[in-house]
């Protein structure tokens, strides 16, 4: 059997927004692995969480409370796309603020992991 490909494989770092083509192409991707792709999540699920994702959970954490602030908890989903671009831009220029802030929120983050694991058992 072919060992399960990581989410990680599948999801590059990327600036730019995808256009329509490349957005097709990456959902037809997406539907054919999406049992290894599922596979890899349960696995993943089962292990405690290593620095690098606690570090991304908490910087994602960080990301979304000052989103809050600036849309007065407006859901990101229910703004426009041009609101969304305008705050996407305010963020990526509040990036300090964002990694001073998730550095303070990785106990926490670790800390609920923790709780995840235990309550599975």
């Amino acid at each position: 059997m072919a060992k399960p490909l990581k989410f990680k494989e599948f999801v590059r770092e990327e600036n730019e927004a995808l256009d329509m083509t490349q957005r097709l192409a990456r959902s037809r991707q997406f539907k054919r692995n999406k049992a290894k792709i599922a596979l890899g999540r349960k696995r993943a699920a089962k292990r405690t969480a290593n620095m690098d994702t606690l570090k991304k959970r908490a910087q994602k954490q960080a990301r979304n409370t000052i989103l809050k602030k600036l849309t007065k908890d407006i859901d990101k989903s229910d703004l426009s796309l041009a609101r969304r671009r305008d705050i996407e831009k305010r963020l990526d220029r509040k990036k300090n603020v964002i990694q001073k802030m998730a550095r303070k929120l990785i106990p926490q983050v670790r800390k609920k992991d923790q709780e995840r694991k235990r309550g599975s058992k």
